[in-house]
């Protein structure tokens, strides 16, 4: 009889602990299986579903700076998605593999303003190094600088827009590198314009192009000055690399940190609850040694106790189940 008393004892005691720990295992589990599809979902960028393989520009500006700040040429590509191009969308530039990279890929929200890093895979090949990302907004802005040949007065130097994207408005602009001369450019982008730092631009609008059809420039000047522009007029070389983003919104909204605040407080406010749950029916030493509880408050009866030791209860109306 003692045996069996104690035994259901012992089970009434761990029924409270048991219990409570199925259910907080319960609440827990339905907390995640309900705000975490939410979270990913959050945290993916917006109109991730509706990313488009094949974009294209409504605007492309080929920028090429001979000897600007190196004794190489300086290629910048100033691309503008579409409007209608979803966001973000899968982007694959190819640049010359003899570049050896880029010295920047970026992206920014309007025109004229900062720039930023963009984050981006790179594909090595014989001819190109192809350059995949995904764009977060429309202007995107790539550097690279490709090997150009001084040995000689006579200089020359050839970039090919490979025709990775449709463009539907292309244009070309040539930096003419201080100090040089007999300047001839294929095709025709005019005559010298004077512009930024003393030196002068060639310009021209080529039209639309479709996607695989490629753009060579071919410049050809004479020079024998070996300095760099930017030597030679004593101008600011070009701006280093963009900075990251400063701060994590653009990964994560406002709203989505949000939304994880309230997860977070939710569970916790769940925690606590199922914590004074498990508190609500037992007082400070109420462990039982077996005999069964108190009838009035809920105290551990001992084997022999006639009175409970807590309010002095007859021990006759104990619980001993």
């Amino acid at each position: 009889m003692q045996q069996r008393v104690m035994k259901d004892a012992t089970r009434r005691q761990a029924r409270p602990a048991g219990g409570g720990a199925a259910v907080f295992a319960s609440v827990t589990a339905l907390l995640v299986f309900t705000f975490m599809p939410l979270l990913v979902f959050a945290a993916a960028p917006p109109g991730r579903g509706a990313v488009q393989e094949s974009p294209r520009f409504a605007s492309l500006e080929i920028d090429i700076w001979p000897e600007f700040d190196r004794r190489a040429a300086l290629v910048i590509l100033k691309g503008e998605l579409a409007a209608d191009v979803a966001l973000p969308a899968a982007v694959s530039v190819r640049i010359p593999a003899s570049s050896g990279g880029p010295s920047a890929v970026a992206f920014a929200s309007a025109a004229k303003t900062e720039l930023f890093n963009l984050v981006h895979d790179r594909i090595d090949g014989d001819e190109f190094i192809t350059l995949r990302f995904q764009a977060p907004q429309r202007l995107l802005h790539i550097e690279f600088y490709d090997p150009l040949m001084t040995g000689t007065p006579d200089r020359a130097y050839t970039y090919i827009w490979p025709g990775d994207l449709a463009v539907e408005r292309l244009s070309v602009r040539l930096q003419e590198p201080a100090a040089a001369g007999s300047i001839s450019v294929q095709p025709d982008l005019g005559t010298g314009v004077g512009g930024p730092g003393g030196l002068l631009y060639r310009t021209a609008a080529l039209g639309a192009f479709e996607a695989g059809k490629q753009l060579p420039v071919e410049i050809r000047y004479t020079k024998t000055d070996s300095r760099t522009s930017t030597e030679i007029l004593g101008l600011k070389a070009a701006d280093p690399a963009p900075p990251a983003l400063a701060d994590s919104s653009e990964g994560l909204p406002a709203w989505v940190l949000g939304l994880i605040s309230v997860a977070i407080v939710s569970i916790g406010a769940v925690a606590a609850s199922l914590g004074w749950w498990r508190r609500r029916g037992t007082v400070p030493g109420a462990q039982s040694t077996g005999a069964g509880y108190c009838s009035r408050c809920g105290r551990g009866l001992a084997l022999g106790d006639r009175f409970c030791p807590a309010c002095g209860a007859s021990s006759k109306g104990a619980d001993r189940r």
